[in-house]
């Protein structure tokens, strides 16, 4: 079966959105590795991202710590996207994408759409809360509605919670959250009982993407994305089951301690 991802990348190759990627090379690849505990919480979380540079663009893709092979860089240097696209690595093809997407689309082009909004310096805590306004702010749901939370940040989570929203977190790494509630690891089984979903670019990395784009777009659910992994390609799908998309290219808020931006795409203003 053909996919909105897989139609997104044929366009790529027939150079619709762009420069031909057979001509564009891969100049930089590199892994980020984080360990997080924000002051006052009780627990943290491992990050590791696989970014790739071209030209001025850097594009991402989230991988599981430790789960990327070091050949997979030397593979990305010097290879035009075009062979990236179809590499073997999954992260490695979607962070092409994305670099090649932020290449040709970037956020910041007028015709674009995107609506820049101010992140402001401060601890990690701080950063990730101000993040986590920018994310559920996109979410147009009266209190008492259910929200499928697919990659658990406790962050998006104390928002819903402010909100008068309920929520089920879910995640690949299953646990608990930051007030004790058990995380489910299979988002498909509770599709049907939430009135909105709140997902992570990394579904993109996972191949969980497509059926919770294909679910909200057959039900007219909202699904609001809020990407790292692939923050250029999740707001091609605008209107074709995704609603809303708060992107946020590298580097991300963790990275440094001063103001940056998100790019927040349709949804609630």
């Amino acid at each position: 079966m053909t996919t909105a991802y897989d139609a997104l990348v044929r366009r790529v190759r027939a150079g619709e959105l762009g420069p031909d990627p057979r001509r564009r090379t891969v100049s930089v690849a590199f892994t980020t590795s984080q360990a997080v505990r924000h002051a006052g919480r009780a627990g943290g979380y491992r990050n590791e991202v696989l970014s790739l540079r071209l030209d001025e663009a850097v594009g991402s893709c989230a991988v599981e710590p430790g789960a990327l092979r070091a050949s997979a860089l030397d593979d990305c240097v010097g290879a035009d996207v075009a062979t990236l696209l179809d590499h073997p690595l999954r992260a490695v093809r979607v962070a092409a994408l994305d670099a090649y997407l932020m290449h040709a689309t970037p956020h910041s082009r007028p015709a674009g759409g995107a609506r820049p909004w101010p992140l402001p310096g401060g601890d990690s805590l701080l950063k990730s809360r101000a993040r986590a306004r920018a994310v559920t702010e996109l979410l147009d749901l009266e209190p008492g509605r259910t929200v499928l939370v697919v990659g658990v940040v406790n962050s998006l989570l104390e928002q819903l919670r402010s909100r008068g929203l309920g929520y089920i977190p879910c995640d690949l790494k299953g646990g608990s959250t930051e007030w004790g509630e058990p995380i489910a690891t299979d988002a498909t089984a509770h599709l049907d009982r939430c009135d909105a979903i709140l997902a992570s670019g990394m579904t993109l990395g996972n191949d969980g993407f497509e059926t919770l784009r294909a679910h909200a777009a057959r039900h007219d659910k909202p699904l609001v994305m809020f990407a790292q992994t692939g923050s250029a390609v999740l707001p091609h799908f605008l209107g074709n089951g995704v609603t809303a998309v708060c992107a946020e290219p590298y580097p991300f808020f963790w990275l440094d301690g001063g103001p940056g931006f998100v790019y927040r795409y349709g949804g609630a203003r």
